[in-house]
């Protein structure tokens, strides 16, 4: 395994921490007042993602998660990723590599027929619209996708979608235009054939947005809606694949979405670790900094060691994804998707408690940070959910074969 970065990650790492230090960490204020002064229910993004999107377009920074556009690999693009994941809110998007379009974008490059890639795939490698994936339901556990009640059926030429979603990141954005919909198109079929993956633009009539639910008392800029389809139709061309594919794309979906999700998380737990060095070396508590002390001490060292090993445990997974395929890294990506998120609120949590008060209030990003990355144990599966698969995979393999890299 070469975790070495290749020249034009070193190139581009070097343009994207640059672009990161001198425009978006000083936009964060900006950013944050706009959202403040918003009445609640307006998810209007700040204007100043929009330029902050011109300018590192411009200068090459735009699409760099989908290997078939930037020609990055997993392991390569693992890096740039981290980066962006110091500023949640605003860098993956200004680079156009935010969560869920980019688990969209990916979808329809693999599974969309050529004129839904020019209808939808196309505008959202261009940053001019936004996605939702709606797939989780509140009245059944969707970490089991087989669950989903929310029906697909045929009439004619179109498709009627009746169900209830919720959860669908990104929905009450006013740029979201398209939903990509998981429902059942035949309950009769074998379990994992019964799901079917439909396109239904925002305006489609039947499609009613109820809510944006909280996080932890928070609304996210994007929103993560609550939505009813009553009756909506849409043309049986706006199907994804073929009927009964539904699960299998889900899955290739949640791959990638998963890997990105946890090297973001890893440059969010080094933004913490800094921000906590930087207050235990200046807060001066009993007499002497914050940074003398013992405790402090130790949570520095455990903090740098659990990223450390953390990432080296995404980028095996990331090799993997590389070498052979999603399918093979999955009990890898598993792995990765139970350890960042917890490593992550740690990591955030001793930042909070060195910055004492300070560190729960929104003065700085702290608590939004630890919001958002105690809210990822559960989405894209629960943490329960990874470690069944890993135990599962564990009680299949044959220890006395050897260990696990010599097969």
């Amino acid at each position: 395994m070469d975790f070495e970065p290749s020249a034009r990650v070193h190139e581009l790492g070097r343009q994207l921490w640059d672009f990161l230090v001198d425009r978006v960490l000083p936009a964060e204020a900006e950013y944050d007042e706009f959202r403040a002064a918003a009445a609640p229910g307006d998810h209007t993004v700040p204007p100043v993602v929009e330029r902050l999107k011109g300018e590192a377009r411009a200068i090459g920074l735009w699409n760099l998660f989908l290997p078939s556009v930037s020609g990055l690999g997993q392991v390569e693009y693992a890096a740039l990723a981290e980066i962006s994941g110091w500023s949640n809110d605003i860098l993956p998007e200004a680079i156009n590599c935010q969560a869920p379009d980019t688990g969209n974008m990916e979808t329809l490059h693999l599974f969309a027929n050529e004129a839904q890639k020019a209808e939808w795939l196309e505008p959202l490698l261009d940053g001019r619209i936004r996605s939702a994936f709606c797939m989780t339901e509140p009245d059944v556990a969707s970490s089991d996708a087989t669950n989903i009640q929310c029906s697909i059926v045929r009439d004619g030429d179109e498709y009627v979608i009746n169900g209830r979603k919720w959860w669908s990141s990104g929905a009450n954005d006013p740029r979201c235009a398209l939903f990509i919909v998981m429902g059942k198109t035949d309950p009769d079929e074998a379990k994992h054939r019964q799901q079917s993956m439909v396109l239904v633009p925002r305006d489609t009539a039947g499609v009613t947005i109820l809510r944006s639910t909280t996080v932890f008392g928070r609304q996210d800029q994007h929103g993560h809606a609550e939505i009813l389809f009553e009756d909506a139709r849409v043309p049986v061309g706006n199907l994804l694949g073929s009927e009964g594919d539904g699960f299998m794309i889900a899955q290739g979906r949640l791959g990638p979405g998963r890997i990105h999700h946890c090297m973001r998380a890893i440059g969010a737990a080094e933004r913490a670790l800094a921000m906590m060095v930087e207050r235990a070396q200046t807060r001066i508590a009993f007499g002497a900094p914050l940074a003398d002390q013992g405790l402090v001490h130790q949570a520095i060292a455990q903090s740098r060691l659990e990223i450390e090993e953390t990432r080296l445990l995404t980028l095996k997974a990331a090799w993997l994804m590389d070498a052979k395929g999603a399918k093979a890294a999955a009990v890898e990506i598993a792995a990765i998707k139970l350890a960042a998120p917890s490593m992550a609120t740690r990591v955030i949590d001793r930042a909070i408690q060195v910055h004492g008060g300070l560190g729960v209030c929104d003065d700085i990003p702290l608590a939004r940070m630890y919001g958002w990355h105690r809210a990822m144990r559960i989405f894209d599966g629960p943490d329960e959910v990874h470690m069944r698969s890993i135990a599962r995979a564990e009680l299949r393999r044959e220890h006395m074969a050897g260990p696990s890299w010599l097969a």
